[in-house]
This record gives structure tokens, sequence and C-alpha cells, in this order.
């Protein structure tokens, strides 16, 4: 059924996703609907528009931002996050790409769902764009203090600072530039999420303009996934939005790319602190720009090509990149990208120095000249094939909500012009591309066709350079003075009231019942877990979970961990990391890495350890080696997984040399990006045995351990007594008490059983001492944390208890309860900080503060304490409490993929978190009340008792005379 506004275009079932794709038009706009009709009550929305800005700006990244600070419909000042507390969503958000502009959402709870349908289609279609709004979310002048006109001037606003933060990272910067110069004429050559430099060049009229012409319905896709019927969207769609418009002559197509006659060559700088070395520092990537994604043959082609090409390191340019000693890493940035009109394809050295980058460009190109002169092996591009048939196939959605994972798929070429059937049903694709790579000349083809014949091809390195830091602080700084310097009393009058009429915005107390919402009546009455059985495989424990797959197997294989020295103990999470790179059964890497690739989906190991639910210093730690396979293929998982463990090789030594400088290479990029996760793990890393391995394994802790071996593996002796160490490590680990989990589809799984005997038989197994972790030792309560950063990362944290402590549930609602009422307008709104919040962690029992790439540090730590003041000195209304507990609810509900559910529920058991004590939490949650909040944070959050870490940079950690500071 079709609702009358909408005219139904076409209807395809798509089988291997179990769902029917359906396409309609509204008759007077010109607005497209796809929706994805599936028996799936978690239903998903988004609705997208493509965007094009013409400068660096941001206009369209403060849209996105500004359009959700009140609409017609809804004028209050936040409801965007006033919703998020008055909801059960399981995804909530806005993005902004290079191209387009989404603001999807799911919900289990079709209440919820229409609730917040109504208010994303106000706010993308009637946002009120207040100037206050635009002046907090985007860029804003305003003294150091507010009211002072004779203070230094600043740059404020939420987006300025959170490209600051973007920008810090190297190989966010590097890929901007690069995407720059391969698109010299088309709105990719500017970044859409905004350059601090031209960020305050946007005027609030320009915003304005911009929202007019983009968000027009003639120019929006919605897209809607799950068992809600396509018209009742519709109706939705019609009476909320669509009928106050009629169609626009609006083109944004985005023409292709003018192409090179000859291929570039560029450089560009990044600042390193100046106290690091410059050697090997160096990023030096190669890119090319392919064919309109449009294409969706065309665009499978170039990536499998790709696959074949980089994607293990049986790959022959993946493995020259490995192995090569002009740089340490891979580029992160190495692959196919479908992120534009048209693809690109990236590959480059990280841990290079600018005089090798011709050397690194003529590698390259002699590795694709070998391919296409002598081909690769078919076995090879059958892996690749086998992939992309895995990739399509598995059900995701523990980070991501599946069914908007699929309506992603479906904007990508819609977006554009492109069939939206064609990127989720890719079955005929594959069995067009498989017919076709049977062709002996099929990948040197493409390799020419695409690469060597290809002269749209930029060169970009990417050097350190220890003044640029000091040089951008100078040059705001002296544009700051200059427009200072220009400013009539009238203007400084201006900007006085600007922030006065900010402030008093920011502290307006809206009515949040003009908002809907739903209430703890809507809470589902029973948490869902899955619930699995134990059947034997020979003598060894197997726990088996029936769960909807759509024809995956998911095959771990568990062992306790034994008592281990500290050497032991730092070595663990780097065994785990090389464990299944490395060769095994006798094959060399690349062979092994070939073997993984033709039969599974992956497969990977780690250690995990958490403490008691009732003692943190009680703790339990396991090894696992996880895999998953296409169903055919779980005879051949049963077996590499039994090979990766029983007889690993850590004896080519070249190999654990690569992937220690890997692993180092991906750490440190990751601080710019995950710095407040860092700094949390620092701030409490000595308040349980837990929380002091995180530091020591995840954390900054364990990065400067991680440098010192680096460096200290150039020395052949310690490399080879560091593969004796993995070695004896292995050996300690395969005599412990292991058992099995499966999860797969009910009628498969004696089949699998079946596969299992003939391999995993449970021998005599060690009496080793159980593992058990020292109790912390004491930290500088104050610890800053030397990086190279535009931005802070702030955290504070106190003791408090474990998951089964009365007290729990309380904590756990304070977290939400005090982000909601004030660290939000605290730290985001009038702070400035992309992000900020608290919450109680449970696994290393304490309460946590944080900020995220936050332009301040000593006001940040302040208004953590003060968020505990505004907690005992204020009324606080039912409601709140309740949109607390709403928030808390719903993260404890949000639903995972099949898979995900099992192996959380397994996981959860072994380490004492059972279905039970799940449900038991979930029930006290809802029973907590305002006076249980005042009570914990009295008993727990005692100024006395806490630590705090932050990240930032040399200058700012300077004007910290009481802190302890340590390079990253």
């Amino acid at each position: 059924m079709t609702h009358p506004a909408f005219e139904h275009l076409r209807s395809h079932p798509i089988p291997a996703l179990r769902l029917e794709f359906q396409e309609y038009r509204h008759t007077a706009t010109g607005a497209r609907h796809l929706h994805l009709a599936a028996d799936d009550p978690h239903n998903a929305f988004m609705a997208a528009f493509l965007t094009v800005p013409q400068d660096s700006t941001g206009v369209a990244h403060i849209l996105e931002h500004t359009s959700l600070c009140g609409s017609q419909r809804y004028p209050v000042r936040d409801p965007f996050f006033m919703m998020i507390r008055r909801s059960l969503n399981t995804f909530m958000n806005a993005f902004t790409s290079s191209d387009w502009t989404a603001y999807p959402f799911a919900s289990q709870n079709k209440k919820d769902f229409n609730n917040l349908l109504d208010v994303y289609l106000d706010a993308t279609f009637f946002p009120l764009l207040d100037e206050r709004d635009f002046a907090q979310e985007g860029h804003r002048l305003e003294f150091a203090k507010p009211d002072d006109p004779q203070s230094e001037l600043t740059f404020k606003g939420v987006v300025f600072n959170e490209m600051k933060g973007a920008l810090s990272s190297p190989v966010q910067r590097l890929g901007l530039a690069l995407q720059s110069r391969l698109f010299p004429t088309t709105t990719y050559h500017f970044n859409s999420g905004g350059d601090p430099e031209a960020i305050p060049n946007l005027s609030h009229e320009q915003l304005k303009t911009f929202h007019a012409r983009h968000y027009h319905p003639s120019n929006a896709i919605l897209l809607t996934y799950g068992d809600i019927p396509a018209a009742e969207h519709q109706e939705r769609f019609q009476s909320g939005a669509l009928h106050q418009f009629q169609a626009l002559p609006l083109d944004f197509a985005i023409p292709d790319e003018q192409r090179y006659a000859v291929p570039i060559a560029d450089s560009i700088r990044y600042p390193l602190d100046s106290a690091e070395a410059l050697t090997d520092q160096t990023h030096i990537v190669l890119g090319w720009l392919l064919g309109p994604i449009t294409d969706p043959l065309a665009t499978l082609r170039a990536r499998l090509l790709s696959d074949v090409l980089l994607d293990n390191s049986s790959s022959p340019l993946r493995h020259a990149l490995e192995t090569s000693d002009l740089g340490t890493a891979p580029s992160p940035m190495c692959g196919f990208d479908t992120s534009s009109r048209e693809g690109t394809f990236v590959c480059g050295l990280e841990g290079s120095n600018p005089d090798q980058a011709e050397a690194v460009e003529a590698l390259v190109l002699k590795v694709l000249g070998q391919v296409a002169t002598e081909g690769v092996a078919q076995a090879a591009v059958d892996a690749a094939l086998h992939q992309l048939e895995l990739s399509e196939r598995e059900i995701t959605g523990d980070g991501f909500p599946y069914g908007l994972r699929l309506l992603m798929e479906a904007l990508t070429p819609t977006i554009h012009g492109g069939d939206p059937i064609a990127a989720l049903d890719s079955d005929p694709l594959l069995e067009q591309l498989r017919a076709e790579s049977r062709a002996a000349d099929f990948i040197p083809r493409l390799v020419r066709q695409l690469l060597l014949d290809n002269p749209h091809r930029v060169r970009l390195t990417m050097a350190p350079d220890p003044e640029m830091g000091m040089k951008q602080a100078a040059s705001e700084h002296e544009r700051l003075a200059a427009i200072r310097a220009a400013l009539a009393d009238a203007d400084k009058a201006r900007l006085v009231e600007q922030a006065r009429a900010l402030a008093e915005r920011q502290q307006q107390q809206d009515n949040p019942e003009l908002l809907p919402r739903v209430g703890l009546e809507d809470v589902p009455p029973d948490l869902k877990i899955p619930e699995g059985v134990i059947r034997t495989v020979g003598a060894l424990p197997a726990h088996w979970y029936a769960q909807g797959t759509n024809g995956m197997v998911y095959l771990q294989t568990v062992l306790d961990l034994p008592a281990l020295d500290r050497e032991e103990l730092d070595l663990l999470p780097l065994f785990c990391a090389c464990l299944t790179e490395v060769g095994s059964a006798g094959r060399d890497y690349r062979a092994t890495q070939a073997r993984q690739a033709a039969v599974t989906g992956g497969i990977s190991a780690r250690a995990s350890v958490r403490g008691g639910v009732d003692d943190l210093n009680q703790v339990m730690g396991v090894l696992v080696l996880a895999g998953k396979a296409l169903a055919r293929n779980q005879g051949e998982l049963s077996e590499i997984l039994w090979e990766t463990l029983t007889s690993a090789r850590f004896d080519e030594l070249p190999k654990l040399r690569e992937l220690i400088a890997q692993i180092r290479a991906h750490r440190e990029e990751a601080i710019t990006d995950h710095g407040h996760v860092l700094a949390l793990a620092a701030a409490s890393a000595s308040f349980s045995p837990v929380a002091a391995l995180n530091h020591r394994w995840e954390g900054l802790h364990g990065l400067q351990a991680l440098k010192v071996l680096d460096d200290a593996l150039d020395k052949p002796t310690a490399l080879q007594n560091f593969a004796a160490r993995l070695e004896r490590l292995r050996d300690r680990l395969c005599a412990m008490p292991r058992q099995l989990l499966v999860v797969s589809e009910a009628e498969r799984q004696d089949s699998i059983a079946q596969a299992l005997a003939a391999r995993w038989r449970d021998g005599e197994r060690s009496s080793a001492a159980p593992f058990v972790l020292a109790k912390p030792q004491s930290q500088a309560p104050r610890l800053g944390f030397r990086a190279n950063t535009q931005v802070n990362f702030c955290a504070k944290a106190y003791p408090a208890v474990p998951p089964n402590h009365p007290d729990a549930p309380a904590l756990q609602i304070l977290g939400d309860f005090l982000r909601n009422g004030y660290l939000h307008r605290a730290i985001r709104e009038q702070g400035g900080a992309y992000g900020g919040g608290a919450g109680y962690h449970p696994d290393s029992g304490s309460f946590r503060f944080y900020s995220y790439r936050d332009p301040r540090l000593a006001e940040t730590l302040a208004d953590f304490d003060r968020a505990v003041d505004w907690l005992h000195g204020n009324n606080h209304p039912a409601r709140t409490l309740e949109e607390a507990i709403l928030g808390v609810i719903a993260a404890i509900d949000k639903p995972g993929s099949p898979a995900g559910e099992a192996i959380t529920a397994f996981f959860g058991t072994l380490f004492g978190r059972t279905p039970e004590q799940r449900r038991r939490f979930r029930q006290r949650v809802l029973a907590v009340t305002v006076a249980d909040l005042q009570r914990v944070a009295s008993q727990y959050l005692q100024p006395e008792r806490a630590n705090y870490a932050v990240i930032s940079d040399a200058r700012t950690l300077a004007d910290q005379p009481d802190w302890t500071v340590v390079a990253v």
C-alpha cells in the first residue's frame, strides 16, 4: 500500500538480506523514499541531502550542528540532546560527509521511533537557525573575559574546536590534503568539515542560504528500514513536512573531475613536538582518481583489485610495503574509497623520510608493473571474491545498527543518481565478477586500466615540522590581535552583548514538554539475553548458541590464563597481536594469511581480564582465539584456529619486527582520535588491578613501553629474545584448560560438532597456579601527557564500587544525570569542547569525568567539581531523574548482532555477569531516586580521593606547575 502523496516506483526482493527493497517518489516535490521492508522491529530512519560546499568554511558541518538547535514545531534550544534523554533510541546522530549530510536514528520502540521521526523532520526542514546557536556551534569572536573588552580576543565554537582536534591527527590532515589535490576543481577540493583558518569567514546569512537551497525535499532522500510499513512512514513525512513544499528545479549534481594529463607530486608539513626526532616520521602516499561509483560493476571491480593488492600480508602490494626499508608501516589510508562521486585508490608508507618519496613511488609502480606482467594466482582472486561475499552476507550491528548500515549502503550510490539495488543485492554482480575473473588477464588488465595507464595520480609527501605548531598558534594570535586593533568601541560593545545574549540563551530553561517523550511505562519488562547449551566435543566443554546468523559460523576457543610474571603480562597483548599474523603449521606467514583469506572472515586473538562482580581484586583472565566463516567453510575455520593456537611460528623475525613497528604507528595515530579514552584510563589506573592493567595494555603507559620495545628491536639479539619469549608464552598458554564457543544457526550445529571433534580433543591440562593481578600502585594525582594536539582531553576519576554493590546502579544513573543537567551545557555549549560527560565504569570500579577536543583545561576541571555542587545545591524535577534512567536502560537494552549478543552473553556469564545478575542490575536501576544520587555523590566523589589526567600540548602543560608531565 502506498500513501496517496507518493508514487510507487518499484519493489525488489533481496533474499540474501531477507528483505524487500521498495522505492517511492513524493509527487509534489520529487523527494525520494527508499524503504527496506524487513521482519525486524529494530526500525531505522535517515534523512539525507546532497551538500556541495564551495569553500572550507565548514558550512555543511556547522549547518548539521545548528539545525539540531531548535525548530518551528519544537522551539527549544537543544531538541537533539533533549530527545536523547527522552528516548529509548539505539542510535541517534548526524553526519557530514564530503558531499552529503545525513540525520540517522534507530529504535526498537515504535512510539519512540515516531517521536524521533517527528523531531528529525522538523529539525531538518524547519530549523530556527538562531544566530546565537550559530555562534555557539560554529564560531564566534569573544573576549577572554566575555564582559571585559580590554581582555584578549579569542575564537570559540564547537565545530571550530572539533576541527582543530581533527587536524591534530596527521592521518586526517594527510587525507584532506590528498583529496584536495585529487579533486582540484570540484566540491571535494574543500574541507567539508571546515578548516579552522577558514571557519571564521562563514557568516550566519551564508548558513541560512545554504540551508534554504540544500535542505529542500527536492534534494532529499528519506530512507527507512524495518517492520513499519512504508505507507505509515509516508503519512508522517507528508503531514510533518512535505505538504508545505513544492518542487524546486535544483541541480547540485557533481561533475566529473577534470583529469590530469600527467601525474603530479606535492609536499606539505604537519606539526610535531620539537622534542621528538624528525627522522622516520614522514608520510608518503600515492593516490589515483578512478571512475564514478554509480557504475556498480566497475566499482566492484575496483574494490576487488584493491583487495587483491592490499588485503593481507600475502597480497603483493601490501607485502612490498610491509617489508620495505623505506618506511615503518603501510599507510592507514591504503585502499579503495567510495566516499566521493568518483572513487579513489591510495597506497603508501608512514614512518619514512622526505628524500625517499621517489623511491616509494618507484616501489609501488614496480609492484604494479609486475602484477600487470605476471598476474596473480587465481587463488588470490578467489579469496578476494570470497571476502566480498562474506561481507555482504554477515549481519552486523554490534557498534552500529544493522538497518542503518544497509541504509548507508543504499545512500552512497543513490545520492549521485546510481541504483541502490545493485549496492544491496550484490549476488548477481558477484557472479558476473566471478566469471570475468577466470580470464588470465583480468587482474593485469585492471591494473593497467585503473592505475598504470591512469595519469590522474598524485604523490603527496607530508613531513614533520617542529615549529609548525608554534607558528599556527602565533598566526592565530596575530590574526586576533589585528581584528581587535580594528574594533571600534561599538564593535566591542556588540561582542560583549553577543556573549551576554549567548550566555542567557545557554542558561535558558526550555519547557521540555514541548517535545514528545517515552516514559518508564514504555520500558520493556525484561532484558532479552540469548541462552546457550553445553554440549561437549570429546572431553572438551563447548557452549552452543543457536542464532540467526544468515549462513555464518562463529567459533572461539577460550583458554584460562595461568599466573604470569610482570614480563609475561606485558608481553601478552603483543603475543595476541602477533599470533594471527605469523605463519603456522609449517607455512610461512604469507601462505597462512592467504589461507585465512580464502576460507574465513578473519581470525583474531585477545586477552580478556575482568574483576569480580563483588570484589574487583578477584580477577579472572582468559585468552580468546576467535574466527568466523561462511557455513560451508566451518571445517577449515576449525582447522585454522587449531593450527594457529598450537603451531604458530615465531621464527620469522623480520615479520615480527614489522608487526611491532605497525602496532606502534597505529597506537600513536589513535591519540588524537581517542584521547579522552586514554586520559580516563590513566586517571583511574590506581583504583583496581584491572584498571591498572588497562593502562598498561591499552593506555598511554602501554604506548610508552611499546615505543621502548620498538626502538630496542633494531638490535638482532633483542629481536631473537623477543621471539623466544613469545614462543615460551605460547607453550605455557597451550597447556591451560580450554573451552569452545560456537554461534550458528541451529540446523548447522551437528555438522559443526563433527568437524570440531576431528581436531579439538582435550588432553591433559596444566595445573598451573591461577591467574592473579597485584593491587595497583599509587600514582601522581595530576598527570599531564604531552602530545601533538591543538586541543585538550581532560579526565578526573574517583574510586567507587564493584558492579554488584548496592550503590552501583545509582552511580550508573549519576553519570547521565550530571551530563544531562550540567556538564553538557558547561563543557560543550559554554566551554566549546566537542564532547564531555561523566559515568560509572564498573570494570575499573571508578566514577569518571571527561572532556573531548576541549579548548580549555583548568576551567573544565573546575566544571567537573561544579557539577557535583549543582547536584547538591538544586531541586531536581522528577522528569530529570526519569530521563537519566531512560538513558541507562536504553544502553543496557541496546541490541547487537545475532552473533554479538550470544558472544556477549557467554563472556558475561564466564566473568560472573550472568543473565540473572544483569537483569537484577537493570531492575535496581529503575528504582534509583534523586536522594540516592546525592548520597552516592557525597560518599564517593570526595576531592581528596580524585586523580586527574590530561592530554595536551607542551605550551599548555607548561602552565600547570603542580602536574607531573610526561611525553606520550
